[in-house]
């Protein structure tokens, strides 16, 4: 049966087709085309864990699960490559599977993969705001670089859903950004917020793309959960906060609270614009990490080489350049892009080695800006 919410969704789109026009700040347009250098660590990546169909596969798991995180990933990584036969391939693949065929009408769901049965499909349909954000954002991005209204179109109602089903109102912080529609407020007083899940440039782009709107006190109440949660400039992996007490923080944050989620906080931040008025805040409060990786080394015992990697902006931005070379030399060391396992490992590789190679950065205003070094016409 034909239901009007899915008449009123692709009516949005077609509008948005019709009449959308490129705002003057957006940057040149290029186009992908085989003659444009390519990212060699991105092309090892996609030759091991993105299927011939579009599929992100993590294979540390026996599932082989996909999650809407790696292909958000995966989509900002083939834009940052001018890489569009892989974006539209993954996009149609991320649609298609976690979509229910149509991002206009739903959230992607977080986890697919093989179920106890046998059977492949989604495991849980809950969605993830983390993955949900870099899509949109990654959409919008795509769409001004590569001159696609109906990516930007995508984006604009992905973005608009984040905010009706993703957020809430929480008392002390204001509207929050909750991790998923659902599962993250266990009672009356108390929700389970994850700081890594706010990148402050993804909300910035968003708030100047849509001046007046809720991204703004998104913003603002993401500033306050980072620095709140990390009192001592550790940030924990997952936050609980409790409406009469405040955040319920952890005894030893330096040993126990930086773990796969929390390192994130350091690579966001550490990759802001200089200009942006957070910037020199973020930096202060996560200060003392970088002198806890002077003094030990690496940013806890056994850390990965994807933990160096997502240290490598925030290293560069605070000047500490002899404790940056040590951590380039461990990565060098430990080869990650070598492995065919480590999916978030590579993750976090892409991301930081990326950007301090020049591959991208981000504006002011959040937008993305690649370093592609040519363009076809």
């Amino acid at each position: 049966m034909f239901h009007c919410s899915n008449f009123k969704a692709i009516f949005l789109v077609l509008a948005s087709l019709m009449f959308y026009t490129l705002p003057a700040y957006a940057e040149p347009l290029r186009v992908a085309g085989s003659a444009c250098e390519t990212w060699p660590d991105w092309n090892s990546f996609r030759g091991k864990f993105v299927s011939h169909d579009g599929r992100v596969l993590d294979h540390s798991i026996p599932q082989k699960v996909t999650t809407s995180e790696g292909q958000s990933y995966a989509l900002m990584f083939a834009l940052i490559a001018n890489d569009r036969p892989s974006f539209d391939l993954i996009l149609r693949w991320t649609e298609n599977n976690l979509a229910n065929g149509d991002l206009t009408a739903s959230l992607p769901a977080w986890q697919w993969g093989q179920r106890p049965d046998g059977s492949w499909g989604v495991i849980d349909n809950n969605a993830a705001s983390d993955a949900d954000l870099w899509m949109a954002y990654v959409l919008n991005e795509a769409g001004q670089h590569w001159n696609i209204p109906r990516y930007i179109a995508l984006a604009e109602l992905l973005a608009a859903r984040i905010l009706r089903e993703e957020t809430s109102n929480i008392p002390g912080l204001g509207l929050v950004l909750l991790p998923g529609p659902s599962g993250f407020h266990p009672d009356e007083t108390t929700w389970r917020l994850n700081p890594s899940y706010m990148p402050i440039q993804i909300m910035r782009r968003f708030a100047v793309l849509h001046p007046g709107s809720e991204w703004d006190q998104l913003i603002q109440s993401a500033i306050a959960l980072i620095l709140q949660s990390s009192p001592q400039g550790f940030v924990p992996d997952w936050a609980d906060y409790q409406a009469d007490k405040g955040f319920i923080l952890d005894d030893d944050p330096a040993l126990n609270g930086i773990g796969f989620n929390a390192i994130r906080v350091y690579l966001w931040a550490g990759m802001l614009n200089k200009r942006d008025p957070v910037y020199p805040v973020l930096l202060k409060q996560l200060a003392p990490l970088g002198k806890y990786v002077t003094e030990t080394g690496v940013a806890r015992k056994n850390a990965s080489a994807g933990f160096s990697a997502a240290l490598l902006p925030i290293l560069k931005s605070a000047g500490l350049n002899e404790t940056l070379h040590q951590q380039r030399q461990r990565i060098v060391a430990l080869a990650p892009m070598e492995g065919s396992d480590n999916y978030y490992d590579q993750v976090l590789t892409l991301f930081g080695k990326g950007w301090l190679e020049g591959l991208y950065s981000f504006g002011k205003n959040g937008q993305l800006i690649p370093g592609w070094k040519c363009e076809n016409h």
